[in-house]
């Protein structure tokens, strides 16, 4: 299959480069990551996707993580042991996959590794921490590492977010049609559109499966995760005073683009809306789910989306799935694996490419999706046994070839 986007490559590279793409989300449950064989030749990105595996932290680490968040505090010396777990774990992850799928080799490894704060103030992006330190990838893997994703793009004035949106725009064409777009349903839900005569646009639209877990956390005081299936949401009823005071967060009627996360939509955020209101806990899930549908919704009607493909773990969550379907009446739903991509591979498969690009000089960014002045070549690069090409002509690619028989691979710790 074949995508079209922006602009071109003048010049391109045969050679097959191996890639992995690495992420731990917002939900911060596991290491997601992808092996790729990427090519650049005519203007064109050739991927093929090897393998794709799904790494669950260990109950400590998990832990660990939640315990930095805001609005916890924590100490540097917390941040700097996590930083460092994280790394070593995720280069545990990136030697096995490298092992079953690329014959222990690799080029490049790009790890986003974990967020633990996303520095917003007056809808404005002036900072994003990411923890994991890549270092270790680079001496367990000796490939180039690529890290410290997000940073440049905010440094130019973006929001660092959604990144996804320059797979998005490969995946949906930039001059399609009708206005399509991508929407991501992890912990925060995002949006990608594209159009005809458009520029690309994306944002975070606020919480999707951010407040409903931190509601389970809560309710069974930490020995559940998430509502599986969103089986209580399903047997609950919205309580319409309760969701009044969740959509009057100012954040929803911020122009895009914008960003957010764990850092306004947490815990203590919920137990403040709730206030003084006695809510059952299937009809607090329930009031949850409504408000993760009806904002998403509502992003898609404003920006006139009539095909809308998702990925995410909240597509695993059949009763949202079945709110968002019926809230958006006429648009056509369905997963993002009709583009070539499976869905749990996505975000991980995105980071792979971000890898590829930067080694070659190349933008990894859509500036019109994360609002920075221009696109940037993004991470920092750990030197690994080979130095990193860069392209004569540096532009943007036009074209994504996606091939992939793969099947996702659930692995305990």
């Amino acid at each position: 299959m074949v995508f079209e986007t922006r602009r071109t490559l003048e010049q391109g590279l045969a050679d097959v480069m191996k890639v992995i793409g690495m992420i731990s989300g917002t939900s911060f449950d596991a290491i997601e990551a992808v092996a790729v064989d990427f090519s650049l030749t005519d203007r064109v990105i050739e991927a093929a996707l090897l393998g794709h595996v799904s790494v669950p932290y260990s109950d400590e680490l998990r832990d660990r993580v939640a315990q930095v968040l805001p609005p916890h505090a924590t100490t540097i010396e917390e941040v700097c042991k996590l930083d460092t777990l994280i790394g070593q774990s995720f280069a545990d992850v990136a030697v096995s996959l490298a092992d079953q799928h690329c014959d222990g080799i690799v080029d490049v490894v790009c790890s986003h590794g974990q967020t633990v704060y996303h520095w917003v103030h007056d809808g404005h992006a002036l900072g994003t921490l990411q923890i994991g330190q890549g270092a270790w990838i680079a001496e367990r893997t000796e490939a180039t590492v690529v890290c410290d994703v997000r940073s440049r793009d905010v440094a130019a004035g973006g929001h660092g977010a959604p990144l996804v949106s320059l797979l998005d725009v490969l995946l949906l064409g930039q001059n399609p049609p009708n206005v399509r777009g991508a929407l991501n349903l992890g912990g925060i839900s995002n949006i990608t559109v594209v159009g005809p005569s458009r520029e690309p646009i994306a944002f975070d639209i606020g919480p999707a499966n951010a407040l409903m877990d931190a509601a389970v956390m809560w309710l069974s005081d930490g020995s559940e995760h998430y509502d599986r299936d969103g089986e209580r949401a399903a047997r609950g009823v919205v309580d319409e005073t309760f969701l009044a005071r969740l959509l009057d967060d100012p954040y929803y009627a911020a122009p895009a683009p914008k960003s957010t996360g764990k850092e306004h939509f947490h815990r203590e955020y919920l137990l403040e809306k709730l206030s003084s209101l006695d809510i059952g806990r299937d009809d607090l899930l329930a009031t949850l789910a409504d408000l993760t549908a009806r904002t998403v919704a509502s992003a898609v009607r404003e920006y006139g989306v009539t095909e809308l493909f998702v990925s995410g773990g909240g597509t695993r969550n059949a009763h949202l799935m079945r709110l968002i379907g019926g809230y958006l009446s006429g648009v056509s739903v369905s997963l993002v694996d009709e583009l070539g991509v499976p869905e749990a591979a996505k975000e991980a498969a995105l980071f792979a490419l971000i890898g590829f690009l930067t080694v070659h000089g190349i933008a990894g960014s859509v500036a019109s999706c994360t609002g920075a002045r221009r696109a940037s070549i993004l991470g920092t690069i750990i030197p690994g046994r080979q130095p990193t090409v860069v392209v004569a002509e540096r532009d943007e690619p036009t074209r994504i070839i996606l091939r992939s028989s793969l099947s996702t691979e659930v692995e305990s710790v």
